[in-house]
């Protein structure tokens, strides 16, 4: 009995570790938005990855029983010359207990810690809280993707990258909207310290990138997150 139980926990851990990378998620997440099966192009293009990484992923989400695949040809036609059926993909039945959307409290611990620490020390508490969020951001950036600087909306892109890992699932259109609050239960209850801890540390992040054309601006009453990053004009 105790070596079933162990196997079963062991088989949970693993299946949350393949939710652990960012772009699994969000092609575990795109799919199962979906109201049928999806081609692997599909995804791709929906997660904006290539395909190959796409296949790679969707694959390792089907060997962990979070998708299921079926295939049928998608152009309807049948008999001769109607080609291969597409393999699709859809979201399993299994449960799984996972935080999705993404919540991020450990970076609000970081970045609140920080700030105690530098107000310890004599620093004004709203001016360390920027502080914080600002060291923070600063080794966002060190870990994020090279985005192309060469437009505008590049620079949308470039602080896309960066906020992606922690969960904001951004959106670039002709803003760069955050879809999701990684600190959302602890915004709930302090909302005017999270929110601008939260607005800092993204306005830091678009500074330490060097997008100059852009601008992070608070959005109360929104869904999502109430930090959107904007063109500075």
């Amino acid at each position: 009995m105790a070596g079933g139980v162990e196997e079963g926990f062991a088989r949970r851990v693993t299946t949350l570790g393949a939710l652990a990378d960012p772009v699994r998620r969000a092609l575990y997440r795109f799919v199962s938005d979906q109201e049928g099966a999806v081609s692997r192009e599909q995804a791709a293009e929906g997660v904006e990855v290539p395909k190959h990484t796409a296949k790679f992923h969707l694959d390792r989400l089907v060997d962990e029983g979070l998708l299921v695949t079926e295939f049928r040809r998608l152009t309807g036609r049948t008999g001769p010359g109607a080609g291969r059926p597409a393999k699709l993909y859809r979201r399993s039945a299994r449960e799984v207990s996972v935080s999705l959307p993404q919540r991020r409290y450990d970076l609000a611990a970081e970045v609140l810690a920080d700030a105690i620490e530098r107000s310890l020390d004599g620093t004004p508490m709203d001016e360390a809280i920027v502080a914080a969020a600002d060291a923070a951001a600063e080794r966002a950036v060190q870990a994020a993707p090279v985005r192309p600087r060469n437009r505008r909306s590049g620079e949308l892109d470039r602080v896309a990258g960066a906020l992606a890992p922690f969960g904001y699932e951004p959106k670039v259109d002709d803003a760069l909207v955050l879809a999701n609050c990684p600190f959302d239960r602890l915004a709930a209850d302090h909302r005017d310290l999270v929110c601008g801890m939260n607005l800092a540390f993204v306005g830091s992040v678009a500074h330490r990138l060097g997008c100059t054309g852009v601008r992070a601006e608070q959005v109360p009453g929104e869904d999502g997150c109430c930090v959107r990053v904007v063109p500075a004009d």
